[in-house]
């Protein structure tokens, strides 16, 4: 949605909210898909970089071939959202998807990139890649126009071939997981399940819904519901499948009954499987998360060894962050144990209004799972999760959202020892984050704590977030005493992050590394010898139009003392001395925080590689405007109050700041700023425009506005919602599209949009008076 500021009359929040939100005001012949400039249109025309993933043995990456921006004609394919989910019906799996089109091996130690030998259909994409325990083999998905299949490849050979050309049905997450070396678990369409329901002529009579509890509620907003009893056919239609083994020489074993199978995994030795099951009644109020759910273990035959929990349809859930499902929740297997099955359960009812001294407790039940469950470790907070290390030792963490702290402990799942206090800490103190538990794959393909030969210690590694911006980092811990060593740290001219520990002492490191001027590339370091880092991958500038952009992290406070910070970039050429003062274009996204210190840290890097992508508004900078990007926007709770009570003020003050700061730089024309955003930053821009004169115009995408007090167009109503305040206002609906733009049409118009608003609002010179 495009606005320009009136001089005399403010514009009200008229704005457009997601694409198929409202109806768009027709005011005569459409034109089309519009382009953008040439420059623009060549790097949306460029072919993406590829996809890497080190291969378990850590000698090799694997490469995924990206393909380009998808078509509108791939996008506006036939789709169903329903229950909170949006399908395919030509392949029952997910829509909107753009996977890889090829996959090749590269040498670790370096040298060119050896495609797999592989047939695949002409057209067919690539997704959902898995190891086998081994690492040796891998499985993955190819979709074509109607179909997804199961493929199976071997680094050893590099080769691919299909295992059965039985249809697997993805529509409700990942179709296949390993259970052992030499078979897969895979849900597929049932070979009886018959033609699409059709959507009655006549509709069966009026739908309703009901709050009896007498409860003020309050209740989340949820996308994709159900909306009839034609969307709950098509749903059931659609998610249900038949569950079976599949061995690599393609024997396909049903096991058990067809049903909505929302979720499958085997243990890690493959002889069980943990499957969730879904069942009516269905709602129209929440998503499939909250159907009736069946948790239980089967045995490899179909044969139920324990059901975890049967939970009926859950309408009110409770609300924030802290609140959690009654009854066993997040059910995961042991990673470093054969057949343990492992959850939580809150001690509260699940109500964090509720006084209780502990609120979660996190429990073990192995196989053959007949025995009574045994807890793990209590947590006075919501527990998170835990990372498994050993018979004797794991990591656990637990937090609270509200009071945003979380606490990490060292715990011993054995019972021996009582839980350790490893550090608490502010959730929003990225300065003082101690990074997270680096992972490895055991024996049995599982991802377990990585530990130092001597069992003693661990890895961390994080953002490494300072004053100067981020320096990412590698760190050793002992878990004893806590203490760190300090392994790895990113330094300038580079920003450069650990990827892949190389070895067990984590004295060998991938890293990827990427500079102001350097495009993102994969190196390896030998922490130990000290000699200068090899470069793996060589991947050239995807957009050399943009070399000579440059940048600036600038530092400012606003009014109330609260420290602020952006990224500046100015277009290619620019010279102060010649060009003076430019137009310029804001884009921001506002945040919640809980403390002003938090919300005065500096994120990100000055030596990031910058390049834009899709419906970026860093494309303005080759139209020769100034991008002020990512001014800081902190909305914080003051003074006991919730952080939205003084939304407006602190928006205000924030934006002042950042005009302030570009305009006494002396590069911005104070006459001549745009503004814009996209989601909550679209609902930014009409509050800016709605109280203040800062800018000349606005650009907002895919926001969400509160219309309830300018009803234009209710019953009596002749204006439409656009006209009713006076504004000049163009509002752009993309058919097909959703909250994202992902058609290559699509995100051509959008910037074709944006470009031709600013020529129009923002970049001329003011008239004067």
């Amino acid at each position: 949605m495009f606005v320009r500021r009136r001089s005399t009359v403010r514009t009200a929040a008229i704005l457009a909210g997601l694409a198929l939100a409202l109806t768009p005001l027709v005011t005569g012949a459409q034109d089309g898909y519009r382009q953008p400039p040439t420059a623009v249109a060549q790097i949306l025309d460029a072919p993406a970089l590829p996809t890497v993933m080190v291969t378990p043995d850590r000698k090799h990456l694997m490469l995924l071939e990206r393909p380009g921006l998808p078509s509108i004609a791939e996008i506006a394919a036939p789709e169903y959202r329903v229950a909170g989910i949006r399908l395919d019906p030509r392949t029952s799996g997910p829509s909107r998807q753009n996977p890889a089109r090829g996959l090749s091996l590269m040498p670790m130690e370096g040298g060119a990139a050896m495609p797999f030998a592989m047939s695949l259909p002409t057209g067919a994409g690539i997704g959902n890649l898995t190891w086998a325990p081994s690492g040796a083999r891998f499985a993955f998905v190819v979709s074509t126009e109607d179909a997804l299949t199961l493929w199976v490849g071997d680094t050893r050979t590099r080769s691919a071939r299909q295992v059965t050309s039985r249809r697997l049905n993805a529509v409700l997450g990942a179709p296949c997981d390993w259970a052992g070396d030499e078979a897969l678990v895979c849900t597929f369409i049932p070979p009886n399940r018959g033609a699409e329901p059709k959507a009655p002529s006549v509709p069966s009579g009026p739908i309703a819904q009901e709050a009896l509890t007498g409860r003020e509620d309050r209740a989340a907003t949820y996308q994709d519901l159900l909306k009839s009893p034609h969307d709950e056919a098509i749903f059931s239609h659609y998610a249900t499948s038949q569950l079976a083994r599949v061995a690599l020489d393609g024997t396909v074993a049903p096991i058990g009954a067809a049903g909505i199978i929302s979720e499958v995994s085997a243990s890690p030795d493959g002889r069980w499987l943990l499957v969730t099951t879904l069942a009516r009644p269905f709602s129209y109020s929440v998503p499939l998360t909250y159907f009736p759910t069946t948790i239980a273990i089967w045995s490899l035959d179909g044969t139920v060894a324990r059901t975890l929990a049967t939970r009926p349809l859950i309408e009110r859930v409770s609300w924030g962050g802290d609140g959690a499902q009654v009854g066993p929740r997040s059910p995961s297997w042991r990673s470093d144990a054969p057949a343990t099955l492992v959850w939580i359960e809150a001690l509260d009812g699940g109500n964090p209004a509720t006084t209780a001294a502990k609120r979660d407790r996190i429990l073990v039940v192995s196989a053959p799972f007949t025995a009574a469950p045994t807890t793990v470790v209590e947590t006075e907070w919501r527990a998170r999760g835990i990372t498994w290390g050993r018979g004797d030792l794991a990591i656990a963490t637990e937090g609270t959202s509200r009071g945003r702290k979380n606490r990490t402990w060292v715990i011993d799942p054995s019972g021996r020892t009582a839980p350790r206090l490893l550090w608490e800490r502010s959730s929003e103190d990225r300065y003082n984050d101690p990074g997270a538990f680096v992972t490895a794959r055991d024996a049995r393909g599982r991802q377990v704590l990585q530990l130092t030969p001597d069992g003693k210690s661990a890895f961390l590694r994080g953002t490494g977030a300072s004053p100067e911006g981020d320096r990412p980092f590698l760190d050793k811990v002992d878990l004893a005493t806590g203490r760190t060593e300090r392994l790895f740290r990113s330094t300038a001219p580079y920003y450069e992050t650990v990827a892949e520990l190389l070895d067990e002492k984590g004295e060998r490191l991938l890293t990827r590394r990427e500079s102001v001027t350097e495009p993102p590339n994969y190196w390896q370091r030998d922490l130990v010898r000290r000699i200068a880092p090899r470069q793996v991958t060589a991947v050239a500038d995807p957009a050399p139009a943009f070399a000579g952009v440059t940048r600036q992290v600038v530092q400012y406070k606003r009014a109330d003392g609260v420290a602020l910070q952006a990224t500046v970039f100015l277009p290619p050429g620019y010279d102060q001395a010649r060009d003076g003062a430019i137009p310029f274009l804001l884009w921001a996204y506002p945040r919640e925080f809980g403390s002003a210190d938090a919300a005065s840290q500096v994120q990100g890097s000055p030596y990031r590689f910058t390049r834009p992508g899709g419906s970026s508004h860093l494309f303005a900078l080759l139209q020769g405007y100034g991008v002020m990007d990512d001014p800081t926007m902190p909305i914080i709770a003051l003074d006991g109050k919730e952080s939205n009570d003084t939304y407006v003020e602190q928006l205000v003050t924030s934006a002042e700041a950042a005009v302030n700061q570009i305009v006494g730089m002396g590069i911005a024309d104070r006459d001549r700023i745009g503004v814009g955003g996209h989601s909550y930053g679209a609902f930014m821009t009409a509050n800016l425009l709605a109280h203040t004169k800062l800018f000349r115009a606005g650009i907002a995408r895919s926001g969400a506005y509160n219309r309830t007090l300018t009803p234009f167009g209710f019953q009596g109503e002749e204006r439409s919602y656009l006209k009713g305040n006076g504004a000049t206002v163009r509002y752009v609906q993309l058919p097909g599209e959703s909250h994202g733009y992902a058609a290559r049409e699509s995100i051509g118009h959008t910037l074709h949009e944006m470009l031709t608003w600013l020529d129009q609002w923002v970049k001329p010179a003011k008239p004067k008076m």
